[in-house]
């Protein structure tokens, strides 16, 4: 069983070590960390020692932790703990012990510069990850995020998404090289951060400079249609109702399958921010619609799959827990027999059913596969438009 001795370091040059670390320091002769780690302790490691330069890597990092003779002193950045080393050993060697030693994080200094109390903050990061963090603290309206950026999420483009996305209602305030030499704190506008060019080492903080209006449910004259065919859309009682009958609250992945405008997944995105969405359909057109729609509508992160949904390598996606069928190009057997292959234990589709041919392949497949209904079927007649029944099934 491996032991590590994790220490984090501030942005300080030269590093002064607490007394006890010191003590550490002298006693190890396999050290650990960043590049930059290095430069800030080089002349505090004793002679001789090994250092196991942190990389892109990390499985060859970890056998190399494997492969060193005695215990193993890590250098990190600010508060390990803080989407830091800790979780990497965590997750790499779940058996080591551990030892932590923090510093402040970068938030906390960005914070403390700024006389921001940060009790509220919501802490995300896209540094080497996704936006998925991020866009979900938008779509819950946190008054104040923090965001740990990269080389290639970087302020200018984490304000170029908030932009593109319709999200107005926040400023960014950034810092650069905090505690270091060429320290910098900025407010700035969302365009004007868009068009800056920060260092590489900075965070951010997002704070909302007004209460956007939150609704529970868009309206349909809010999306862009098909052109020539208004009528092509999922109404917003329809909408709501075939959601709530998903269960996507507990959910993580959902799939639209026949998104046309798109207007289910962006609903479904919006309303349960910790969705993974992945939208399936055929028409080509259908994709500047969709990205149309996300963008004016602040529903960011949807996976769009264009093309014939039964020609797609469904295995290579996130596996869905729940289903909302929109179209299924007069194959709708074979396509709840695909989902039945991948859905887990406890999945559930929906399908919106105009014809009565589609109800009854709906239940007569469900009956097939030992689907379950979780709730009765609901017929929904909207003025003027076609009945349709709400039909929803879960696998047991």
């Amino acid at each position: 069983m491996r032991h590590y001795t994790v220490v984090g370091l501030p942005n300080t040059t030269p590093v002064a070590l607490p007394a006890e670390v010191r003590r550490l320091v002298a006693g190890h002769a396999v050290f650990s960390g960043g590049r930059r780690h290095y430069e800030l302790v080089k002349d505090l490691l004793p002679s001789p020692h090994t250092w196991l330069a942190i990389g892109g890597d990390i499985p060859a990092l970890f056998a190399a932790y494997r492969a060193a003779a005695g215990p193993i002193l890590v250098f990190a950045s600010g508060d390990p703990l803080f989407f830091g080393m800790v979780r990497t050993i965590q997750t790499h060697d779940p058996a080591a012990t551990l030892a932590v030693y923090p510093a402040f994080n970068s938030v906390q200094r960005l914070c403390a510069k700024l006389g921001q109390p940060y009790e509220q903050v919501r802490n995300t990061s896209v540094h080497g990850r996704s936006w998925q963090q991020l866009d979900e603290a938008l779509l819950r309206y946190e008054p104040l995020i923090a965001v740990l950026t990269d080389g290639v999420r970087t302020p200018a483009a984490l304000a170029q998404r908030l932009l593109d996305y319709n999200f107005q209602h926040y400023e960014v305030l950034v810092g650069e090289d905090l505690d270091g030499p060429h320290e910098r704190l900025g407010r700035y506008a969302l365009a004007e951060a868009a068009r800056a060019e920060f260092l590489p080492l900075n965070c951010v903080l997002l704070r909302q400079t007004a209460a956007p209006v939150r609704s529970w449910g868009l309206d349909d004259a809010a999306f862009v249609g098909l052109p020539g065919r208004p009528g092509m859309l999922t109404k917003k009682a329809i909408r709501l109702l075939s959601l709530s009958q998903l269960g996507l609250a507990g959910k993580r992945v959902f799939w639209d399958v026949g998104f046309c405008t798109g207007s289910v997944a962006i609903e479904a995105r919006r309303l349960f921010p910790q969705l993974t969405v992945v939208a399936f359909e055929r028409r080509p057109e259908c994709a500047a619609i969709l990205a149309a729609n996300a963008r004016r509508l602040s529903a960011p992160g949807i996976t769009a799959v264009m093309g014939d949904f039964f020609a797609q390598d469904l295995a290579a996606l996130p596996v869905p827990e729940a289903v909302f069928v929109g179209g299924h190009g007069g194959r709708l057997p074979e396509l709840l027999a695909r989902l039945d292959a991948l859905l887990p234990p406890g999945g559930t589709v929906v399908l919106n059913a105009v014809l009565p041919t589609s109800h009854d392949q709906f239940l007569a497949q469900a009956h097939a596969l030992g689907w379950q209904l979780p709730a009765p079927p609901q017929r929904v007649q909207l003025d003027h438009h076609n009945p349709i029944w709400v039909l929803a099934a879960t696998k047991p």
